[in-house]
């Protein structure tokens, strides 16, 4: 991925992170303390994914609730930061031990036309057996990405088969309630990930 998009990616998380801090305030009646992410409760971000897991049943983030839900977006075809990000989330559900049972990682792929369902939950599997690969229709994809504010764009290769995706790698976690709170770097480590979740977990 080029230098462009990374800083088009940082200037996005930033831009959600100030416009949605003063909501936080108003909004929140629980307090996070010390982040290393940045707090957007109340900004409802994401409240419309509809995304289809590997038996193709639509899935919503209600099907989640009662866990810690760290949703990434990416692409099985993805050269680099797709898999470090998700290779930081393995190593932070290892930090979690015990409690990492009351977390679930979901992957929205921004390439529903090659990542199949099939093809995806093989791909966040070998990462972490628990890990959700979640693909779907071109709208669906549309319709969820701009409920995160996430941006994503194909990238032309040498071939029409060849191509790469630009995307937005910010991990969003949710609550057990099913509540937004917290925004992470996609290149954020894995004890702050871990450090992080366990605020509400």
């Amino acid at each position: 991925m080029s230098n462009t998009f990374f800083t088009r990616r940082s200037l996005i998380a930033a831009g959600v992170a100030m416009l949605t801090l003063p909501v936080f305030t108003a909004c929140s009646s629980d307090t996070l303390s010390d982040l290393n992410g940045s707090d957007i409760s109340g900004t409802g971000l994401g409240k419309e994914m509809v995304m289809q897991d590997s038996s193709g049943a639509s899935r919503t983030l209600a099907d989640y609730k009662n866990k810690v839900v760290v949703v990434f977006f990416g692409f099985t075809h993805c050269p680099d930061v797709c898999p470090t990000a998700l290779s930081e989330l393995a190593q932070a559900m290892e930090l979690l031990g015990k409690d990492a049972d009351q977390v679930q990682v979901l992957m929205v792929s921004v390439d529903p036309a090659r990542d199949t369902p099939e093809i995806l939950a093989s791909y966040t599997t070998t990462f972490h057996p628990s890990f959700i690969g979640l693909s779907g229709t071109n709208q669906q994809l549309e319709t969820t990405a701009k409920s995160f504010r996430a941006y994503y764009a194909k990238v032309a290769g040498p071939t029409p088969d060849q191509y790469s995706m630009d995307h937005s790698s910010s991990f969003y976690v949710f609550d057990k309630k099913g509540e937004v709170r917290i925004l992470l770097g996609g290149n954020a480590p894995a004890d702050e990930i871990a450090q992080d979740i366990r605020q509400l977990i």
